[in-house]
């Protein structure tokens, strides 16, 4: 009997061309669908929640699949991360509606952190996961600037002009900036994301934290809609998918104990 599997993602993007399978280079899904389709002995194809881009890292992206293996599905975590590369790793498993549908629920809210190692020289150990700002940075600024950020809102200005999406309103629920030492974390919570939206928005309220715009420039630059008012598209490494989350009745209404 054919079941669904819900997989909680965790992976270090580095070395993948994004989430998403694509031509020019290996992807997560695809080593996903073939570590699968070898544990099950299946044709497997996983859909995913979230299509991260290349560079980009994950802690929590999700993904279902169908299976008639015989494995339980709150143990196909363990068996997978038996054969995964030591970059991607299962977090959590187990069953779902067989019509659970990881991208069209009704309630669906994404956490994403962007990473910034700001200090004068670069820190080897964090070239991989967070983007190096040489400059003297003002947080403050950065946090009056990502005020006018939260709420509903016309993000057009703050996505990839090849985004090809007809509605560009988003809700951001939270945006938080924090710093620690030399270490800046932007920590934005909303009910989606358009292409690049997150990494705009970095590079933007980046570009306040060094004094190119005043905060002020961040509700003109809504209000312009337009990409090119915004500010660059910030790198990759920096981004984090931290954490996807559901309604319980949206998970199939399992409890956390049902789930384990």
């Amino acid at each position: 009997m054919s079941r669904r599997v819900k997989l909680t993602v965790a992976y270090d993007g580095t070395d993948y061309c994004g989430w998403q399978i694509q031509p020019n280079g290996i992807t997560v899904e695809e080593v996903l669908n073939k570590k699968i389709s070898k544990l099950t002995g299946e044709d497997i194809r996983i859909i995913g929640a979230s299509r991260t881009d290349s560079g980009v890292h994950a802690l929590g992206n999700v993904a279902v699949f169908d299976t008639e293996s015989s494995i339980p599905p709150e143990r196909m975590a363990y068996a997978l991360n038996q054969k995964l590369p030591d970059d991607i790793v299962i977090r959590q498993s187990y069953q779902v509606p067989d019509d659970w549908h990881p991208r069209y629920q009704d309630h669906v809210v994404k956490t994403y952190e962007y990473h910034i190692c700001n200090a004068p020289v670069p820190n080897p150990l964090k070239r991989r996961y967070s983007t190096h700002v040489s400059f003297p940075m003002d947080v403050e600024a950065m946090k009056k600037g990502a005020a006018y950020l939260i709420g509903e809102h016309d993000f057009v200005s703050f996505c990839n002009i090849k985004t090809n999406v007809e509605d560009t309103v988003r809700t951001v629920y939270a945006l938080d900036i924090m710093q620690e030492g030399e270490d800046i974390t932007l920590r934005i919570t909303g009910n989606g994301f358009l292409y690049n939206m997150v990494r705009i928005i970095a590079g933007t309220l980046i570009r306040v934290g060094r004094g190119f715009y005043e905060p002020e420039r961040v509700k003109e630059i809504l209000d312009e809609k337009v990409r090119t008012a915004a500010g660059v598209t910030a790198p990759p490494n920096g981004l984090v998918l931290v954490e996807i989350g559901y309604d319980d009745s949206e998970n199939g209404g399992y409890s956390e104990e049902e789930r384990r």
